[in-house]
Formats: C-alpha cells, structure tokens, sequence
C-alpha cells in the first residue's frame, strides 16, 4: 500500500488589491478629445445638484446635460451603481462619492 501524500501547508498569500500599501490606486487620464467617464459625469452631475441622487437619476441628467450618453447598454444605471461601488470599495475615505441610503449617493462636501 502507497504512503499517503501529505499536503505542505504555507502561509495564505494575501491577493494584492488596489489601494492597499502593495500597489497604489491609478488615477486615469484626461481623454485627448475631451469627454467625460461615466463617474466623473456622475460625480460633475452631483455636485452642481447638491442632493443625493438615484443612478438612474444622474444618467437621466447626464444626458439632458449633454455631459455622458450610453454607447447602447442596456443597464447603464446598473454599471454605474456597480462602478461606484467599485471606487468606494477601493479608495476608501479618498472616494468622491457618499452612500446616503439604499440606492442614493451623493459627494462628499
């Protein structure tokens, strides 16, 4: 009868997450022809309101603006949800966006 393989068990190693003191947060570029990203059209569309706002809400109002329009997703207010999640997750106390109650951000003051 073979001996029995033993598992070596290491340290788990912690994933190197963004924001952390492993890797620095990237702050992105300007685009060259001007245009807005989704957040910062977001977070443009929620200071000059000054209240906070659904993302359905700041997708309306990013359109009447003229300052972001869906490329033809189905969701957009969803991927902005998520995605202003994401920035809260990731950048902590350094985030432009606050969570007021369920479903509601609006930016810090």
């Amino acid at each position: 009868m073979p001996a029995k393989k033993t598992m070596k068990t290491t340290a788990a190693k912690k994933p190197a997450h963004k924001g952390t003191a492993r890797s620095p947060v990237r702050t992105k570029k300007p685009k060259p022809d001007g245009k807005l990203s989704a957040l910062d059209a977001a977070a443009k569309v929620l200071a000059e309101s000054g209240e906070p706002m659904t993302t359905r809400e700041m997708i309306e109002a990013m359109a009447t603006k003229g300052l972001w329009t869906s490329p033809g997703g189905a969701t957009p207010d969803r991927t902005l949800y998520s995605a202003i999640l994401r920035e809260l997750i990731l950048k902590g106390t350094d985030a432009r966006f606050v969570k007021t109650e369920r479903g509601k951000f609006t930016t810090k003051k």
